[in-house]
């Protein structure tokens, strides 16, 4: 029995049928696995972060009778190794990777399926590779732009004043603008329960914002395992933001204006306290064939009932359709080009 295009993927855990390291050539192994069916029209997805990973709950946004799903950890995460590297961790190196990859798995052209970094690294993808993309699918757009870390580090902090508060105490005397900076050193200054506390509160600010309540510090009594992967991420993430993503003097505005009709489909929740909406609003503007649907009672998280429906959604209507010029949701659509 066929499911219908307005529910979402209720299905066992998705196991993939292949799996690999692709070697860079210098010095990165990045981990990959395919999922769902070989015939299936090919995606690829990019996991937020940046120094964050895939995880098998990702693999459930992609029906496995549709879609032949590449998923991949970006260099220096999850399973990627060495994990938690920085050297030539850029993304212009994350982009040339996922060509690599392409190449590698002997696939002309996928749908690339990103969210909140993910989003802005596959329009990167997109201007770099063109004739590579199917389309796009970008969840919680995050541009990297100053006002974008303004917010997260600043801004927000008046949605939440109470658990700024408490997790950054020693940062309080400084603007939002040194509140980067703070983090950077602490996770990168060689003391370890220094980059630990750092990291734990770093990431407690991150679910208070996702949630949309205050979230309490998780204790440093941890596995040395689980402390070790948590300071990589975030190490891995301040690299990146420090460094304004590596997008130098063309940003994402700039190179979406690039991708002329090319199928794109932004969603966005109305309730993200994290990448504003602001930004989906800017790439939408930018991006001649795209669409954008404001998911409401939603936020941050591909995993919050509404936006995990909008994904298996709009992924399973691109496999089904190719384009979405015909796209209807269950949510309010702002249509741009078809």
């Amino acid at each position: 029995m066929t499911a219908s295009l307005h529910t979402p993927l209720q299905a066992p855990p998705v196991e993939p049928y292949a799996s690999g390291y692709l070697d860079t050539g210098d010095g990165h192994q990045i981990y990959w696995e395919q999922c769902g069916a070989a015939s299936g029209v090919p995606m690829v997805f990019l996991h937020g972060g940046p120094g964050s990973g895939c995880s098998p709950r990702h693999r459930r946004f992609f029906d496995a009778r549709l879609c032949r799903a590449v998923l991949f950890d970006q260099r220096g995460c999850g399973r990627s190794l060495p994990r938690g590297a920085l050297q030539g961790n850029t993304s212009e190196a994350l982009i040339a990777d996922m060509e690599s990859l392409r190449q590698h798995l002997g696939i002309d052209r996928w749908l690339v399926v990103g969210g909140s970094w993910g989003a802005g690294l596959a329009v990167a993808y997109a201007a770099a590779h063109p004739g590579a993309c199917l389309g796009l699918v970008l969840r919680g757009v995050f541009l990297g732009q100053p006002s974008d870390l303004d917010w997260f580090f600043n801004g927000a902090r008046q949605l939440l004043p109470d658990a700024w508060a408490a997790l950054f105490p020693q940062a309080l005397p400084v603007s939002g603008e040194g509140l980067l900076p703070w983090l950077h050193a602490g996770l990168h200054g060689g003391d370890a329960d220094v980059a630990l506390n750092t990291a734990l509160a770093w990431e407690a600010w991150e679910a208070s914002l996702s949630q949309r309540q205050a979230v309490t510090k998780r204790s440093a009594q941890m596995e040395v395992s689980d402390a070790a992967l948590l300071i990589d991420k975030y190490r891995v993430q301040s690299h990146y933001l420090a460094h304004q993503c590596f997008w130098g003097d063309h940003s994402l505005l700039q190179r979406a204006q690039s991708l002329g009709a090319l199928p794109a489909l932004l969603l966005h929740g109305r309730l993200d306290w994290i990448c504003q909406g602001r930004a989906a609003w800017d790439l939408h503007q930018h991006l001649p064939g795209s669409r954008l649907q404001w998911v409401p009672d939603s936020g941050h998280s591909p995993f919050e009932p509404a936006m995990e429906q909008a994904l298996v959604q709009a992924i399973r209507h691109f496999a089904t359709q190719g384009r979405f010029a015909h796209w209807e949701a269950v949510s309010n659509v702002q249509p741009g080009n078809p």
